[in-house]
């Protein structure tokens, strides 16, 4: 299994100033989740428990946006410690060689109002690629009850775990493995502006 991503991330961005403006994750109203099939028949989800979300803007529309995340590959979480134990292994993730995966943006591009394709290098068990997200800007609350600015983010993609060489694999009888190679990433985001 992959995950993810991914990525998190803000809206929009081509422009390649520096920005002063930093955003990052409110942990505790977002979620970095995918989900794969198992059997043909059935999906399974999981999430990463522990990654950071780094967006850094200073326009209000976050045109200028440039997006870091880091997760930590031992955080995964599929509520079964046996299996999350197999996905940490070499067959997976290898999370004690390869303990992060990244995600940097390169290229943000507005395909509605408040809809945008985010794209930026993915870098999982040493192997980096290109990897695009939809992503749809919920809105921006300038003002919360504890005075801080937030915004919120939805991205969802696809990635082949093959690509990164999560390689492992059963076949079943049926035709087909055990576990799917591609992957559905499905990541929810609310950021606070710092400072």
């Amino acid at each position: 299994m992959a995950v993810a991503f991914v990525a998190a991330f803000a809206v929009f961005s081509t422009n390649v100033n520096a920005q002063t403006t930093k955003w990052k994750e409110d942990a505790s109203h977002s979620s970095i989740g995918f989900s794969v099939k198992h059997l043909l028949v059935s999906n399974v989800k999981g999430q990463f428990n522990e990654y950071s979300v780094s967006v850094l803007s200073d326009k209000s529309d976050f045109s200028d946006a440039k997006v870091t995340v880091k997760i930590k590959a031992q955080s995964i979480n599929t509520d079964n410690k046996q299996r999350d134990e197999h996905l940490r292994s070499p067959d997976f993730f290898e999370a004690n060689k390869f303990p992060e995966i990244i995600f940097v943006s390169k290229k943000i591009e507005k395909t509605g109002n408040n809809t945008f394709k985010i794209t930026g290098d993915f870098t999982m068990k040493g192997v980096t690629k290109t990897l695009t997200l939809n992503g749809e800007l919920g809105g921006i609350l300038q003002k919360d009850p504890w005075g801080k600015t937030k915004a919120g983010i939805t991205l969802i993609g696809e990635v082949n775990r093959f690509d990164y060489g999560l390689n492992w694999n059963k076949a079943i009888e049926a035709g087909g493995f055990v576990v799917s190679e591609t992957v559905k990433l499905n990541i929810e985001l609310e950021i606070g502006k710092e400072g």
